[in-house]
């Protein structure tokens, strides 16, 4: 897997300060994307066991709420085997932190037998707090909606959703 870049200190994709890793490859092509740079999978850097340390961490700072993952496309079937690994030791290491995924793919599709669900994807799911999921559509574009670019894009308690069955929207008053 490669990856795009690293931000240690966003603050525009999930609540507080986060450290958010932006994946290389993107098969959904929105047009309008912010990123399509890295849409191509050989885009960017490897990714190795010193990014994931260096991940890990800018995430220790105690003002640091959690991990974003972008792209590209995190869901991507190629990325996920990858980030499932981080996840596993995010997980471990911080506990009370967050995790923040943005996907084109829908959680329905994410959750169905399609393309993106491969063996790593319910595991993948299971250690994410937040999904903004939907690709990004250039006539839905919103630059009012908080973290998301089109109206189209939901932000997706996932918790909440396992507990309930069905989709349940993060409480955006957080």
């Amino acid at each position: 897997m490669n990856y795009a870049s690293i931000k240690t200190h966003d603050v525009a994709n999930g609540p507080g300060v986060r450290v958010s890793l932006f994946v290389s490859g993107c098969t959904h092509h929105c047009p309008g994307c912010f990123n399509s740079i890295a849409w191509d999978f050989d885009y960017g850097d490897a990714y190795t066991a010193d990014t994931e340390a260096a991940i890990m961490q800018a995430l220790e700072p105690d003002y640091i709420k959690g991990l974003s993952l972008l792209g590209g496309e995190p869901f991507e079937p190629q990325n996920q085997r990858e980030l499932v690994k981080l996840l596993r030791t995010f997980r471990r290491r911080y506990p009370h932190k967050t995790v923040w995924c943005y996907s084109g793919y829908t959680y329905e599709q994410l959750t169905g037998d399609g393309r993106p669900h491969i063996d790593v994807t319910d595991e993948m799911l299971g250690m994410i707090d937040v999904l903004v999921d939907g690709r990004f559509m250039e006539g839905k574009k919103d630059l009012s909606l908080r973290f998301r670019g089109s109206g189209n894009q939901r932000i997706i308690d996932l918790a909440a959703t396992r507990a309930a069955g069905s989709i349940v929207a993060w409480d955006e008053t957080n």
